[in-house]
């Protein structure tokens, strides 16, 4: 049985020593971990136990004895209520030197990997406005801060923002976000005054009740803008309403977009969306890993997936590039290809790329990427890799060189490390948003591959997420 709040014990002037998983820091009392959101390596503090494991604690600070020279102003007035950019309390380079030791950490003791070469990570050139997509959800059960007084008055508990963490049917209403540029910030408020001022009425999770449900911006390199409304009723007066009036005070967007979700989850994948006005997508350009080679352009539509930070995006794949080391005959398969991007980035230095993926709408978007960058030596394959990955597809599709694998934050399934080792080619290049499950896979691979090198790549500043590139090279008998 869980123990009540009063009966959970008081730790007094502990000091924080590390940070670690899902952004919280790290303290030690008892010999037990406890972990306490939004505290600093190098702080003293008291900490409330506020979940006591037989292992671990959870906390929260209620008193703050020393501040850690580690930490710096945080600039985004919802730090430490919406739950994102947990470490924005922390000194940049700080963050770097936790992230480095998060993949050398998990790399050492879940791989047991020792005898490798572990680069210094590549920091994000920007620190704030980011990120290309943010996904914004309207809620009519706002979260009031301790700041603000209850309000049961009609429309106050209206908010149009992100998901307080742990409560799904929670929602902090934004006023300024810091990771997507400029007119993200404006769209989404005048989306919610106007919304207001008509009446419109906001999804209410519990009950399924509720006409508006979420907006999703996208923003590209060269200032095009995608916006897509999704609404829970088909109502074509009040839709075209809330778009016409941002066509018209926003002239910069250049893609809308909307779509009907009567389910009751916020999945999208499965809906149809509706092309209202301006162009089918945007467009995002990335340069390639040759000099002198023209930059590579991306059709990104509404549910396309391409890497949120596109600068860090380059840095990632160029990573993945030199890494392979190309001599320009190899045949290469590109797992979890997505839209075809690191496909499309690689196919100028090979003899061919095979691309395969689970999404039957991004294997479409990635043929027309190889199109549109006049890429002729990429084939795109739809099924799920742990399938599709066989015998008849190496008879097919010829045996690889080279494997690049980029999966989902889970990891790759083991049927998938199974199929790479009886592909056996001579280099893999593992990209993963996961050090964990990293380094959980590799280990499978560990009587057949050596680990050479790995490149951490900081793609989401303010957070403790990091991406790593490894570099698996087939053994010698």
């Amino acid at each position: 049985m869980r123990k009540k709040r009063k009966d959970l014990p008081v730790f007094e002037q502990v000091t924080i020593i590390d940070a670690g998983a899902e952004g919280k820091s790290i303290a030690r009392v008892k010999g037990k971990v406890v972990f306490v959101p939004y505290a600093v390596p190098g702080d003293v503090v008291d900490i409330q136990v506020t979940n006591q494991r037989k292992n671990y604690y959870e906390g929260k600070v209620i008193r703050t004895h020393l501040l850690s020279d580690k930490r710096t102003d945080p600039v985004c007035d919802h730090f430490g209520t919406c739950g994102g950019c947990r470490w924005q309390n922390m000194k940049y380079d700080e963050q770097l030197f936790f992230k480095q030791k998060q993949v050398e950490d998990h790399l050492k003791r879940i791989g047991k990997f020792n005898d490798f070469t572990l680069r210094l990570i590549i920091p994000s050139a920007n620190t704030t406005f980011y990120r290309n997509k943010l996904e914004y959800t309207f809620s009519n059960r706002r979260w009031f801060t301790e700041d603000e007084s209850w309000d049961e008055t009609p429309g106050r508990r209206n908010a149009l923002g992100y998901h307080i963490p742990g409560m799904f049917d929670k929602v902090l209403d934004i006023r300024n976000c810091y990771l997507q540029r400029e007119p993200s910030n404006t769209i989404r408020l005048a989306l919610k005054a106007y919304a207001m001022g008509k009446g419109l009425s906001f999804y209410d999770v519990k009950t399924w009740i509720g006409f508006l449900r979420n907006v999703i911006i996208r923003t590209a390199v060269n200032g095009e803008v995608m916006v897509i409304l999704v609404v829970k009723d088909n109502m074509p007066e009040e839709i075209y309403g809330i778009l016409d009036h941002l066509s018209e005070i926003f002239p910069e967007i250049t893609s809308l977009y909307y779509a009907v979700n009567q389910k009751k989850n916020d999945s999208m994948y499965d809906l149809e969306f509706i092309q209202y006005k301006g162009n089918a997508f945007i467009t995002e350009q990335m340069k390639a890993f040759a000099e002198g080679d023209p930059d590579l352009r991306f059709r990104v539509g509404p549910v396309s997936f391409f890497q949120t930070n596109t600068e860090q995006a380059g840095q990632l794949y160029r990573l993945a590039a030199e890494f392979a080391g190309f001599k320009g005959d190899e045949v290469v398969y590109d797992l979890y290809t997505g839209t075809g991007t690191i496909a499309c980035y690689i196919a100028r230095y090979v003899k061919e790329v095979v691309g395969i993926d689970t999404v039957e709408a991004a294997i479409e978007d990635a043929k027309v990427n190889a199109i549109n960058n006049g890429i002729t030596n990429c084939r795109f394959v739809h099924g799920e890799v742990e399938k599709v990955l066989n015998q008849g597809f190496l008879e097919t599709y010829g045996k690889p060189n080279l494997i690049i694998t980029d999966p989902p934050r889970s990891g790759m399934h083991e049927k998938v490390i199974r199929s790479i080792l009886e592909t056996s080619p001579e280099t893999i290049v593992y990209i993963s948003c996961n050090s964990t499950t990293q380094a959980r896979d590799m280990v499978l691979m560990k009587d057949q591959y050596e680990l050479v090198q790995c490149q951490p790549v900081d793609m989401f500043p303010h957070t403790q997420h990091v991406e790593n590139v490894a570099l698996l090279r087939r053994m010698r008998v």
